[in-house]
Formats: C-alpha cells, sequence, structure tokens
C-alpha cells in the first residue's frame, strides 16, 4: 500500500442483499478508504402466479441508477472500475438468444420442498458431500434446478445458459456471461477439490450440464461496460470487474484480522455466517456429520481460498418478527426492538435458529411461540421476548458453531471478527462474546461493499495482495471490542441449548 498521497482514485461497488441493496462508491487516497452511499434502494420478493421472484428490472434499474449518481459525484474519469455482489443460490437462464428467461426465483419459494429426499434417492447423501463438500440446505441451487427437472420447466427447456444474480449483473453490464468461483460454489455443484463444476454430478441428477456456464476466479476483469448502458448512465466505460460474487465472500475479503491472528469471522446480516478461511477444503465424516460447507473465496496471492463455514438463519428471524409487528398496527425501528429486548428475562425462551419453519417468510411470532409450546417452554408474552428468545438463540448457536469449529480445525480460536451490517446490534455483539466466551472485534459494518473494493483495487493494480487489502481496512476504519461479561448467565443455558437441538448436553 501507498505511503505517499497520490492521485485520488473511486472505486464503485453494488452490494445486494436479501432486504435492500446500495451503491457505495469508495475513495482511495493513496492512505485511507472512505465511503460514501450514493444510491439505497429497497430490494423486495414477491408472489407472481404463485412464485416468489426477484424484481430484476427493478433490481436493474436501480443499478443504473447508481451508476448515475456516482458518475454526479465525483469526476467519472477517476471511477477506475465496478463491481457487483449478492447473496447466493439464486440463479436465472438466458435463451440461445441470450434473453433472460423471467425473473429469478427467491431461494425461499416453496418448490424446493421434497427436493432434498429426491436427490437423495438420485445420488447417497454420503457421496453428494463427498463431491462437493456443501452443507446440505433446502433452498441450494442444485435442489432449486433438480424442481424445474421435475416440473419439466419449459424454461429449464428453452435455457442455453444459467447466471447466478451477480453474473447476471454482469452480463447486462458487459454482455459477457461467466460465473464467479465464490457464488457458483453455493449451488452445491462444483467439485470440492477443483473447484469446477461437477458433471457427473449433473448427469446422476438429470440436470442439463450445457447451462453450466464457464467458472472464472474472483477478480476477473470482465470487460468494459456496454457502450449503450454507458451513454444511458452518462458514464465512461469503466471496468467491470468480477469481485467475489457471494456478498459474505466479499465480506470475508474485508475481515480487519493480522496475518498470525487465530480467528473465527461471522457475517452477520440477514443470515449468519460463522467460518474459517482455509487454503484447501475439508471433507471428512467431521464436517459431514455438523454440516458444515466449503464455499470458494479469495485467497493470497489471488488464489481462492476455502471459506469453511455454518449457515445460520441470522437476523432474518428479526427481521420477520419487525414486518409482523408492522402488519398488526405496531411499527418499531431496529434499536427499539433491540431496547426492548434488552429489557427482557434473558434465556427465558430459547429456539433453534434453524428450525425449517424459520425460513420461510410471515408469521414469525406465531412460529416462534409455536416451538416454544412443541418444547415445552413459555411462551414469549410480549414483543421485546420474542426478540430476546431470537438473539439469545443466536448467540447460543454462534458458540455452538465456535466449538465444531475448533474441533474441525484442532485448535483453540481466541478472536471472532463479527462484520456486516448485524455488528449495529450491540446486544447481540454482547451476548455473542458471553455465550462464546471469547472477544469479539465488530466491524466494519459495510464489509461486504468493502470486500468487494478492495478485489477491485487489488485487480486494478493499486493495491499488491490481501494481506495489503485487509491491512487498508485496519487503517480506515474503526472496531470496537466486545469482551466477556463475568456477570453474565448466558452460557448456563447452553446444556438446556444444546439438548433441544440436537439432544445432548455440553
Amino acid at each position: 500500500m501507498s505511503t505517499t498521497p497520490t492521485t485520488v482514485q473511486h472505486f464503485l461497488a453494488f452490494d445486494f442483499g436479501a432486504e435492500s441493496g446500495r451503491a457505495i462508491l469508495a475513495r482511495f487516497d493513496g492512505i485511507r478508504l472512505t465511503l460514501n452511499e450514493t444510491h439505497r434502494f429497497a430490494n423486495p420478493n414477491g408472489r407472481m402466479n404463485g412464485t416468489l421472484q426477484w424484481d430484476l428490472l427493478g433490481q436493474w434499474e436501480n443499478i443504473k441508477i447508481g451508476l448515475r449518481k456516482a458518475c454526479q459525484a465525483v469526476d467519472p474519469s477517476t471511477i477506475r472500475s465496478l463491481g457487483v455482489c449478492t447473496w447466493g443460490v439464486d440463479f436465472g437462464l438466458l435463451g440461445a438468444d441470450g434473453s433472460i428467461l423471467g425473473n429469478p426465483v427467491c431461494y425461499r419459494d416453496a418448490r424446493t420442498d421434497g427436493m432434498l429426499d429426491e436427490a437423495f434417492r438420485l445420488l447417497p447423501k454420503r457421496e453428494l458431500f463427498e463431491i462437493t463438500g456443501i452443507q446440505f440446505m433446502q433452498l441450494n441451487t442444485v435442489y432449486q434446478l433438480l424442481a424445474l427437472t421435475r416440473a419439466q420447466s419449459s424454461q429449464l427447456a428453452a435455457a442455453e445458459t444459467m447466471l447466478f444474480v451477480p453474473d447476471l449483473f454482469n452480463y447486462l453490464l458487459t454482455g459477457v456471461a461467466r460465473s464467479e468461483l465464490s457464488i457458483a460454489s453455493t449451488s452445491q455443484m462444483l467439485d470440492a477439490r477443483t473447484g469446477q463444476w461437477s458433471i457427473p454430478l449433473a448427469r446422476r441428477l438429470g440436470i442439463p450440464e450445457h447451462i453450466l456456464p464457464p467458472i472464472i476466479a474472483p477478480g476477473t476483469k470482465l470487460g468494459r461496460l456496454r457502450e449503450d448502458v454507458a451513454a444511458e448512465c452518462s458514464a465512461p466505460r469503466i471496468d467491470v470487474i468480477a469481485p467475489c460474487g457471494h456478498d459474505t465472500g466479499s465480506a470475508v475479503v474485508a475481515v480487519p484480522a493480522g496475518a498470525d491472528d487465530d480467528w473465527c469471522y461471522l457475517s452477520s446480516g440477514t443470515w449468519s455466517l460463522m467460518g474459517l478461511e482455509l487454503q484447501h477444503p475439508v471433507v471428512t465424516d467431521l464436517s459431514f456429520d455438523l454440516n458444515y460447507t466449503n464455499e470458494r473465496g479469495y485467497g493470497a496471492s489471488g488464489s481462492s481460498s476455502v471459506r469453511f463455514l455454518k449457515n445460520i438463519m441470522g437476523l432474518w428471524l428479526v427481521q420477520e418478527c419487525r414486518r409482523a409487528f408492522e402488519s398488526a398496527g405496531r411499527s418499531y425501528d431496529y434499536a427499539t426492538l433491540t431496547r426492548l429486548a434488552s429489557e427482557s428475562e434473558p434465556c427465558r425462551t430459547l429456539i433453534d435458529p434453524n428450525h425449517a419453519p424459520f425460513g420461510s417468510p410471515g408469521k414469525m411470532p406465531e412460529k416462534i411461540a409455536d416451538y416454544a409450546r412443541m418444547t415445552q417452554q413459555p411462551v414469549p408474552e410480549s414483543d421485546g421476548a420474542t426478540v430476546r428468545a431470537c438473539l439469545d438463540s443466536l448467540a447460543l448457536e454462534y458458540a455452538r458453531t465456535l466449538a465444531g469449529l475448533e474441533r474441525v480445525a484442532g485448535r483453540t480460536l481466541r478472536t471472532v471478527h463479527i462484520v456486516g451490517g448485524g455488528t449495529q446490534n450491540k446486544l447481540l455483539n454482547q451476548l455473542a462474546a458471553d455465550a462464546c466466551h471469547r472477544a469479539v472485534i465488530t466491524g466494519p459494518i459495510e464489509a461486504t461493499a468493502l470486500g468487494n473494493i478492495l478485489v477491485q483495487m487489488i485487480s486494478c493494480g493499486v493495491l499488491p495482495d490481501l494481506s495489503s487489502a485487509r491491512a487498508l481496512i485496519r487503517a480506515s476504519f474503526p472496531v470496537e471490542t466486545f469482551s466477556p461479561d463475568p456477570r453474565s448467565t448466558i452460557a448456563s443455558s447452553m446444556p438446556r441449548y444444546l439438548k433441544m437441538v440436537d439432544g445432548r448436553s455440553a
């Protein structure tokens, strides 16, 4: 990293989450990064003909608005590149003429109901894990595609190419149809060892292999912005770079850890994703039994790394509670909900965050009440108590996951780095420190956008490598440390939690 001021350069990140999206413009003066959110927008999904779909046209229009606003905010000639990252697993299909065959379907749609059992009928569960190293979740791309084959989908029959959501935006920006490695790895269709599509797997499940696009490494320059898009947005033909297209892959790049730190990461948002950064996949009986996953990320010297992690339901639980409260005429912001939770009795009611009904939208407080009755616990009697049940349970699940990571790694992990928007929930941060009995370091908040930007900077030759990128994060953005509170009693609830979620005690 340069230690003397240079010409100011800008990098543009589009970061799509399950609730909202934003265009974030980074300014680099040769010493520090600063961020400017030039555009924020809702990212809703909705039902059409009974299917839960994303609004692709609305998303695309917001990308163009964000690009236009970025070019108005600074001298456009100083914008070196742009990149897009989104959630995982969902995809769009292209026809032979390059047209997009409908909106991407949301991973929470019910079309994958029963598809895990159908997949295991064709390919035994242990063999599927041995090939892919990916955890079993009904929302994975492989089960979405299997559902289409079983329904004899006319869209699938007409498809020439499948593109994950960030790849789809890259295609609209450049005309280049490729699949970036980190987003492709969320599909449960890659060979864990080669990082390429497992054609034998596709054939065994009856998924048409011709739709699988070439895979590219994170940091690949796809090309320049399409001429018509540049003209419409009053933008120069900026380089479009594929960062880690999966938002967690980008977030991990921005973890402000030193090379010698013994740490794990927790990307906290709608989902909580907790894991280790490794050089090689861990495909063992233990990782299979724990249902951990081996996704790909950005590694040292531009090589790919393995994100060995566990998906946890995350703040989706609170988001859905808030929507339900609002529908019932009780509107809260997140800060108020957190305050109400902090005033509620701790660990009175616990839930399994990954309980299957919690994954679908709607009626979350009712589902939590039903779970409490099913497990013979007190039903939360207030909105604050309902949210407290979510936060206490997430913290205990973090501790359970940390123990599994340490078993696999064979060492003690001293620090938990929490990044992402969920770091703004200080109650959850403190509960995590107390439950894990580890130092928790939080920040940066905009980790996904920053990781996107850092990969762009490395690709453009502005930064030499990943370690210098993380040093730049440490120099540019504050962090906060949460130490375990010796007065906390949350750890005493761990035996009850473990017995509830997997039938064992601590």
